[in-house]
């Protein structure tokens, strides 16, 4: 293949200066997003290892359909 690299030309030059900084900072932001949710389900699953201490009967009319 002949011609510049990609990374020579303009359209690569706009990639790896704009582009690729922007997903980086988006990937960053989607990481900080998701590990909010991670941190509350870690903690009410805890909460739920504790609180189960002792066996709950089925009501009626419950995931049983009756």
């Amino acid at each position: 293949m002949s011609g510049p690299a990609f990374f020579q030309t303009h359209m690569g030059q706009r990639f790896f200066e704009g582009t690729v900084p922007q997903i980086l900072r988006e990937l960053r932001r989607l990481n900080d997003n998701l590990e909010r949710p991670v941190a509350v389900a870690e903690q009410f699953a805890g909460q739920e290892q504790s609180s189960c201490a002792e066996p709950v009967e089925p009501t009626p009319g419950d995931s049983e359909g009756k």
